[in-house]
């Protein structure tokens, strides 16, 4: 199986020389022949139908039935797979080369080639992961573990529609379901909430939850945070909002020795009685709720802030995803499951880039 993997440019590279040979030898020929040898053109007819269009050139190699020796997953399962994850790509183009046993009991090698159609100078590349013996995750290089299978966001979602109950916005339906997992010392997730006020209003169908995951490794006061946040719940879905945007507004001011003083004060500005939501988030009850919503996340593979799952797919907030992008992969989400986001065409159109303006030299 090495082989593929290391002749993947040049197998490419093969066919194209094949290909280009062969177009040469054939406009050789023609060149070569003499006038008394060439049969004239026929008259074009008036009536005659269109040419029909090319067919599309396949780039890739085929695949070879002696490197698909694992008995699962199948061939359908891993493109099933790649659909859901890779699939709102339109330029992007794949084929299964490789499903092998490895010497590792149960673990199975899968090798893909992918080509990127919109690239300049567009190359096909070679993807590499392993399935462990559950069949239910994938391993690959810079992915880490990933859930694998032919829907391998239905786990997720099933179980976030089940059990996300933090406070929620837009529609009260959960068939398109978005849990923003965020903790409120994490200064990430207060960047992220503008993006989140964005997604409500391009996606006017879906029911957005704000699901508390206090990092308590490295943040602090974010498991008290959170505890207020639960009290505040306790009253309303707005109630608890307003709590989280104070919070956020003096989330730099945060600390163990201010904790107290800065929640009470953003419980104020909700309309909740400070004291008594202090008095509240110190309950046996609600730090159960609060650890509750840390098992929750972890179950999901949450491992980090702010996230957002969309009917199970998870997605970063943190900047790195374009919100161009954001947007598309957030309606493929919902296409794939056939619901209605509530999206507009112009709302999903990406943005057009303002020019930058120069000062022209003097």
């Amino acid at each position: 199986m090495k082989s593929i993997v290391s002749k993947t440019h040049s197998v490419l590279g093969l066919a194209l020389a094949i290909a280009f040979g062969l177009s040469v030898s054939v406009a050789s020929a023609q060149t070569a022949a003499s006038p008394a040898q060439q049969t004239p053109a026929p008259a074009p007819s008036l009536s005659a139908e269109p040419p029909a269009p090319p067919a599309p050139v396949d780039p890739f190699p085929k695949a070879n039935p002696k490197f698909f020796t694992a008995a699962s997953p199948t061939v359908e399962t891993v493109n099933s797979f790649l659909h859901q994850v890779w699939g709102f790509d339109a330029n992007r183009m794949w084929r299964v080369m490789a499903i092998q046993p490895t010497t590792a009991p149960g673990v199975t090698k899968v090798i893909v080639f992918v080509l990127e159609k919109g690239a300049p100078d567009a190359k096909i590349q070679s993807a590499v992961f392993f399935i462990t013996p559950d069949g239910k995750h994938a391993i690959g290089e810079g992915a880490g573990v990933v859930v694998f299978g032919a829907t391998p966001f239905a786990p997720a979602r099933e179980l976030l529609k089940a059990s996300a109950n933090g406070a929620a916005r837009g529609a009260t339906n959960k068939d398109f379901e978005l849990v923003e997992f965020a903790d409120l010392q994490c200064p990430h997730c207060k960047d992220a909430q503008s993006t989140m006020d964005q997604i409500a209003k391009d996606f006017p169908k879906a029911h957005i939850v704000f699901q508390m995951f206090p990092l308590v490794d490295i943040h602090p006061s974010a498991f008290k945070a959170a505890a207020y946040g639960v009290c505040a719940q306790q009253k309303s879905d707005d109630a608890f909002f307003k709590y989280v945007d104070g919070v956020f507004d003096t989330q730099e001011a945060l600390t163990p020795a201010t904790e107290d003083t800065i929640l009470k004060a953003a419980a104020m500005r909700a309309g909740l009685d400070g004291d008594a939501t202090a008095a509240c988030a110190n309950t046996q009850a609600t730090k159960d709720i609060v650890n509750a919503d840390i098992k929750l996340a972890t179950d999901a593979g949450i491992d980090q802030t702010p996230v957002l799952s969309v009917n199970g797919r998870m997605l970063p907030l943190g900047g790195n995803i374009p919100y161009d992008q954001l947007k598309q992969l957030i309606q493929y989400q919902a296409t794939l499951d056939g619901v209605d986001s509530g999206a507009t065409p112009e709302t999903l159109a990406p943005k057009p880039v303002q020019p930058t303006l120069r000062s022209l030299p003097k």
